[in-house]
């Protein structure tokens, strides 16, 4: 497989694992990227746009520079940093009630649920009663009434639960109550668009053809590229259960979704749509803990340290397994990939990775068009990550 782009001296560790997971762990088509110090140091791409088809046959699309995938939950990450932005530059009250801007949230038992406890997945409500159906879960308002009528799976506050598909209505609408935007629209506006990112929350129709079809891959049964992992007992059973709160989470919308419909990728949906180039995702992260390209820098150092302070840790009620989260990313722990323990970032689920590291200033983004059945681990953007830690060494 060829790969393309550039890497700066010293980062070539991070092209090998990337010809590697081509080569070894079925990689169909990817990107990664990673700035340190605000400047980009590694670009590349390699394989198809489209996950079913093999590269070198007749029309199949090659991945390119500008190649968008749509990035599942590393969407979070992107939403936890505009409720952070807006909570620096005043508009937000992370310790209010969530009530105080969303009123129609003061029900069922919710009246005392803290901003900080939303963003942190220990609001209680990673479930609905009714699921929704893909046409509802697209439309803000049927999507925020049935998070706001939800009675909690637990008292607000004490305990954690990872909110798999309820996050997108969770802080969707407290984006819309406080800017009066449609949270796309706000992200667009205030996030992509100064720092130079490409990465969209509602797809716009005149960069449709960037994007390629996403699917499922499985991992090669080769001494390369190893045995399929068996997951742990505890966990295997919460998502065969289907009364378990693991398997109501990730069907708070049913049925699935189809993730290469034209409708599903316009829509917004801040857990799980949004669509970003690896140098997006990279380029959003460098910029929260520093100067991107010497200009553009979102985050305060102060915003900065609230973005990786820890607010919730241990054994996760929806995941199974413990996490470790701040004020929406996921934090460093057994159950993330990122690269130190003071990185903050958010992954895709069997897929996508973004992250930043202040200790060594590095920002990291990478995007497949092929889906793992893996969570929050997935082996081909931790060896990426292995990669970069060598090149740091």
């Amino acid at each position: 497989m060829d790969v393309n782009g550039t890497v700066a001296e010293g980062f070539e560790p991070v092209e090998q694992a990337f010809a590697a997971n081509f080569a070894l762990l079925g990689e169909r088509g990817a990107a990664v990227a990673v700035y340190r110090d605000g400047h980009k140091v590694v670009d590349l791409w390699a394989g198809t746009k489209d996950v079913d088809a093999m590269a070198g046959t007749p029309g199949a699309d090659p991945w390119e520079p500008g190649t968008a995938q749509i990035v599942r939950s590393a969407t979070k990450g992107v939403v936890a940093a505009a409720l952070l932005l807006l909570h620096q530059r005043g508009e937000l009250d992370l310790d209010a009630p969530v009530g105080a801007y969303w009123p129609e949230y003061k029900a069922a038992g919710k009246e005392h649920t803290l901003v900080r406890q939303l963003l942190a997945h220990r609001a209680g409500v990673p479930v609905l009663d009714r699921p929704l159906t893909p046409a509802e879960a697209a439309d803000p308002d049927l999507g925020a009434a049935a998070v706001a009528a939800q009675a909690p799976a637990w008292e607000p506050g004490t305990d954690h639960g990872y909110h798999a598909q309820t996050f997108s209505w969770l802080t969707g609408e407290l984006i819309r109550r406080i800017t009066s935007r449609p949270v796309g629209a706000w992200i667009a506006q205030e996030i992509a668009g100064p720092v130079g990112a490409d990465l969209w929350l509602g797809l716009p129709e005149s960069e449709h053809a960037r994007v390629g079809r996403v699917g499922p891959v499985e991992p090669p049964e080769t001494p390369g590229g190893g045995l399929k992992a068996r997951p742990k007992r505890a966990v295997a059973e919460a998502y065969a259960d289907p009364d378990s709160l693991t398997r109501r989470a990730f069907a708070a919308i049913t049925p699935l979704p189809d993730e290469n419909d034209p409708a599903y990728r316009a829509a917004a949906l801040p857990a799980s749509n949004g669509i970003a180039t690896a140098d997006g995702l990279a380029r959003l992260y460098a910029s929260l803990i520093g100067e991107v390209d010497g200009g553009t820098r979102l985050f305060t150092p102060q915003t900065m340290e609230l973005a990786r302070g820890e607010q919730s840790a241990g054994p996760d009620r929806v995941l199974v397994v413990g996490t470790r989260f701040g004020l929406g990313h996921m934090l460093h722990g057994a159950a993330s990939p990122l690269l130190s323990p003071g990185s903050f970032g958010h992954p895709g689920r069997g897929g996508a990775l973004a992250f930043a590291d202040p200790e060594t200033g590095i920002a990291f983004g990478y995007v497949t068009n092929g889906f793992r059945k893996s969570v929050t681990a997935d082996p081909r953007a931790q060896a990426l990550v292995r990669a970069v830690r060598t090149a740091l060494a």
